[in-house]
């Protein structure tokens, strides 16, 4: 009994863990040097476009601003690269189902037997259902090439949003999606 209550407790804490994290994809025009790529700027027209909170969109520049700078770019009137941002949420609805029927009626003190002592033959015991849903963020960046107005890369990061109402914890977790996704800026070729 203490096996299937440690292995439940451990099972639940892998997926608090897994929630915590950020699923990062990127892809790019292999055909773009990317050492070019000096100075950038937002491109204000695709970034109004995205429905979020004013001071979320703020969060998310600013998280991009310091990894581009901490990348060397810097922000510039007349850019190598416009930065864009896009969006997207979903509801994530999680059923963990721990039903047990075994042949182990003692466990919880219901089911039947023959005879004396204790007993044995079929029985049934209960189970839970646990139904989470939590909201589930996506995070494109694109890096746009300004003379060619193409894009160059882009970079997805996919995670549990949390809403807190605690604004450092909040803009921790969008700072942690930005580096997790610029962790992929520069790409690096497959040789």
């Amino acid at each position: 009994m203490k096996n299937i209550y440690f292995l439940a407790s451990l099972i639940s804490l892998l997926i608090l863990v897994s929630c915590t994290s950020v699923n990062v994809y990127s892809d790019y025009d292999k055909e773009t040097d990317f050492s070019e790529f000096k100075t950038y700027a937002f491109y204000k027209k695709g970034i109004d476009k995205v429905e979020i909170s004013d001071l979320d969109k703020k969060r998310i520049l600013r998280a991009i601003e310091k990894e581009l700078k901490l990348k060397g770019l810097v922000p510039s009137e007349n850019p190598d690269l416009l930065v864009n941002i896009f969006t997207k949420s979903r509801e994530k609805i999680d059923v963990y189902n721990n039903n047990y029927y075994g042949w182990y009626p003692w466990y919880y003190g219901y089911g039947y037997g023959y005879g004396y002592g204790p007993g044995y033959g079929p029985g049934y015991g209960f189970g839970y259902t646990n139904v989470t849903s939590s909201t589930e963020g996506t995070l494109f960046i694109d890096l746009i090439d300004a003379r060619k107005k193409e894009l160059s890369w882009q970079g997805i990061g996919v995670g549990l949003l949390s809403y807190h109402k605690n604004i450092e914890k909040k803009e921790a977790r969008i700072n942690e999606f930005v580096n997790h996704i610029m962790t992929q800026y520069p790409p690096m070729p497959k040789e």
